[in-house]
Order: C-alpha cells, then structure tokens, then sequence
C-alpha cells in the first residue's frame, strides 16, 4: 500500500535532482541546455535521460580504435596482412567493435580488403563513447560515393523515388544487388 506523501517531497527531491543533472550537462556545453525533453515527459524518464547526458558529457574523448587497443586487439596495415589473414582480422575487428557496443551496418557493397581498409584508415578514428550503442554506418558519411553506393544497393524503391523528386538534377544508379553478403552475419545490439 502506497503512502501518501502529502508535502510532496519525493516529487521535489526529483525535481532538484534534475536541475542538478541539468547543471552537470551544460557545465561542459558551457550554456543552457533546453529543449531536450517534453513537457509531458515523466519525471523519472527525464532523470534518466538526464543522468545519460551527463554520462556522455563526462566520459573521456576515445576512439573505436583506441578501444579496441584497449581490449588487446592488434590492428595491422590492410598491406601487411594477406587476404587470408585480413578477413580473420576483419572479423576478429568485427567481433570486439561488437562486445564494445560498436555495430556496422552496410557493408554489403565492399570486400573484405575494402571494408578493413575503410575501418582502418577512417572509420575507426572516429570518436565513441563507452556504453552507448554505436551504428557505423559504411553509406553514411554524406560523400557523393556514399550516396551513390546508398542509392544503388541499399534504397528501396520508394526511397530512390523521392530522392528523385527531391533531386531532380541528380542521375540514379541502377538498383543492383550487393556484390557481398556480409550484413546478415553481422553482430547486432541486443537493444534492437
């Protein structure tokens, strides 16, 4: 049986506590932070959405590869590794982006050699933050290869169709089936 808490105390130390969280969050922004949460939004969700602001704000700058450096993982040079050796080290990669929360996506349009190269001279520099989930997406950067890669292998129809209305100028590759078929062995967040 609840209790009634007249005063409404636990209602206000939340609140206080949320301020407090607020004011951890915009120490390093070093302003305001507003706009992030609704109205409507339940005060414990807004602690906790808070709290994982404040996690991120706080957590140290690193890089995938620092990461993996961190668990042990030798990265070697795409041309010190033979083909045999590169695709077990590209799943070895793989595997550890995957226990620290790092997933690929896309990458059915690039070989092995392709993919590794990709990983080892841009993608994995890129900063992360640990425990949170992280999509690395391998059509995703913006660049006209990207786009067109996006276009050709991944785009379904209605996509490719509005792309065509919202860039008219712009010329679609043919729709084609990925040269790979890596994605659907790829590990997957157990978030969804």
């Amino acid at each position: 049986m609840a209790i009634d808490d007249p005063k409404q105390l636990k209602r206000i130390d939340r609140e206080i506590r949320i301020n407090e969280l607020k004011a951890q969050a915009e120490e390093p922004a070093g302003e305001e932070i507003t706009g992030w949460e609704s109205p409507d939004c339940p005060p414990d969700l807004a602690e906790q959405f808070w709290e994982h602001v404040v996690a991120f704000e706080q957590s140290p700058d690193s890089t995938h590869i620092d990461n993996l450096r961190e668990r042990g993982l030798e990265l070697l040079p795409p041309d010190k590794l033979t083909n045999a050796q590169l695709h077990a080290k590209l799943w070895e990669v793989i595997e550890a982006l995957a226990e620290s929360n790092a997933f690929l996506l896309s990458t059915n349009h690039l070989s092995d050699r392709e993919l590794y190269e990709r990983l080892y001279s841009d993608v994995l520099n890129e900063s992360t933050y640990p425990g949170m989930d992280c999509y690395l997406d391998l059509v995703s950067s913006g660049s006209e290869e990207d786009i067109e890669a996006w276009l050709r292998y991944y785009a379904d129809a209605e996509t490719r169709a509005q792309w065509k209305r919202d860039f008219p100028e712009t010329k679609l590759p043919p729709r084609e089936k990925p040269p790979y078929d890596r994605d659907r062995k790829l590990p997957q967040s157990p978030r969804g």
